[in-house]
C-alpha cells in the first residue's frame, strides 16, 4: 500500500495523442515520466507534439515558456516497456481501444511493475473491471479516463473496478488533483462511466431533433450553444433543479419525458451518414452539415481558444 507521498514516477504506455498529452501534464507538474511506445516514429512525434502543446498554452498564459524545455527533461522516451516502467509508482495505460491488447497489456504491467505500484487503463469505453481479469493482482488496477485533449480538459474520471480497494481509489484522486485536474469517482464499473453517458445522452436526443424534422443540425447546435450551454460551466443539471425547484422538476418531468427519444440503438440517420461515407472533418467536411477547410480549421481554432481562456481563468481564480 502506498500514499501520494509515495508516488515518485510516473509511467505512461503508449505515445498516441492522449499518451504524450498526459506525459506532459504529469512532467509539468513536476514528476519524472518514462513514456513507452513500440514506435519509434511515434516518440518521435511525441516530443514534437509535447514541446509544441508546452509552448502552444506558455504563449496563452498557461505555463511560461522558459520552462518548455524543463518539463521536456523530466520525460524520458523508450521503445521498452520494462525500462519506462523502472520503478515507477502509477503507471497510466493509453494504448488503442482494444480489449484483447489492453489485457496483454496489464498482463505484461503485473509482472514488471512494483508490487504496489497502481496502474490505470485510460479507455473512454471500455469495462476496467474486463480489462483487469486476466491479472494476477488484479486489485492495483482501476481506470482513469482522461478527456481530449488531455492537457485541457481538467475532467478525469477515477472508475472503480469490483476488486478496487479504497487506498487505490484515495491515491488516483489525490494524484491528480495534484497535477491540477479535476478528478471525479465513478463508483460503479458502467459502460461510458459518468460524463460520456450525459454526453450521448445529449447526443441521442439531438439527433432525434433533426430526424423528426423539428430542427436542423445547425439551429440544434446553435439552441444549446446560445440557450442551456452558456450556464452549465456554472449551473450543471441537478444544481439547476435544486434552483428552480424538484416540484417544478417533477411537474416538467411528468409532461415532458415520455416525448424524449429512448431508442437503445444508434440513431439510423447516423448509420445513413456513415453508409455514405459521409463522415465530417476527415472526409471532406461532409457530416451532419457541411464545412469547408477554411471553417474547420477556424472550428478548432475556436474551441481552443476557448478552453484555453476557461482554463487560464479556472487556474486565476483558484490562486496558481
Amino acid at each position: 500500500m502506498i500514499t501520494l507521498q509515495d508516488v515518485k514516477k510516473i509511467a505512461i504506455i503508449g505515445g498516441g495523442s492522449m499518451g504524450h498529452g498526459c506525459a506532459m501534464v504529469f512532467a509539468a507538474a513536476g514528476y519524472p515520466v518514462g513514456l513507452y511506445s513500440r514506435r519509434a516514429e511515434t516518440l518521435q512525434k511525441a516530443v514534437e507534439g509535447m514541446r509544441s502543446d508546452l509552448t502552444f498554452l506558455a504563449e496563452r498564459g498557461i505555463g511560461k515558456l522558459e520552462d518548455v524545455e524543463t518539463t521536456m527533461a523530466r520525460i524520458t522516451t523508450t521503445q521498452d516497456m520494462a525500462e519506462a516502467t523502472a520503478d515507477a509508482d502509477f503507471v497510466l495505460e493509453c494504448v488503442a481501444e482494444d480489449m484483447a491488447l489492453k489485457q496483454d497489456t496489464f498482463q505484461k504491467l503485473d509482472q514488471m511493475c512494483k508490487p504496489d505500484a497502481i496502474l490505470a487503463t485510460n479507455t473512454s469505453v471500455m469495462s476496467p473491471t474486463e480489462i483487469a481479469s486476466t491479472s494476477a493482482k488484479r486489485d492495483r488496477i482501476l481506470g482513469t479516463h482522461w478527456w481530449n485533449p488531455p492537457f485541457l480538459i481538467p475532467l478525469v474520471e477515477v472508475v472503480q473496478t469490483e476488486e478496487t480497494p479504497q487506498w487505490v481509489i484515495d491515491v488516483t484522486m489525490e494524484l491528480h488533483k495534484a497535477i491540477g485536474k479535476h478528478p471525479i469517482h465513478c463508483k460503479k464499473d458502467v459502460p461510458g462511466f459518468v460524463a460520456n453517458r450525459l454526453q450521448h445522452a445529449l447526443w441521442r436526443e439531438a439527433l432525434s431533433i433533426v430526424e423528426r424534422g423539428i430542427a436542423d443540425p445547425a439551429t440544434v447546435d446553435e439552441s444549446l450553444k446560445y440557450g442551456p450551454g452558456l450556464r452549465l460551466p456554472v449551473l450543471a443539471p441537478l444544481e439547476n433543479a435544486d434552483m428552480v425547484g424538484l416540484d417544478l422538476t417533477l411537474s416538467i418531468h411528468s409532461y415532458v419525458l415520455k416525448y424524449l427519444e429512448d431508442s437503445h440503438e444508434p440513431s439510423p440517420l447516423l448509420r445513413e451518414k456513415v453508409e455514405k461515407n459521409e463522415l465530417g472533418f476527415k472526409t471532406g467536411g461532409v457530416g451532419y452539415q457541411t464545412w469547408t477547410p477554411e471553417e474547420q480549421k477556424a472550428l478548432r481554432t475556436r474551441l481552443l481558444d476557448y478552453l484555453t481562456k476557461a482554463v487560464r481563468e479556472m487556474k486565476e481564480a483558484e490562486g496558481k
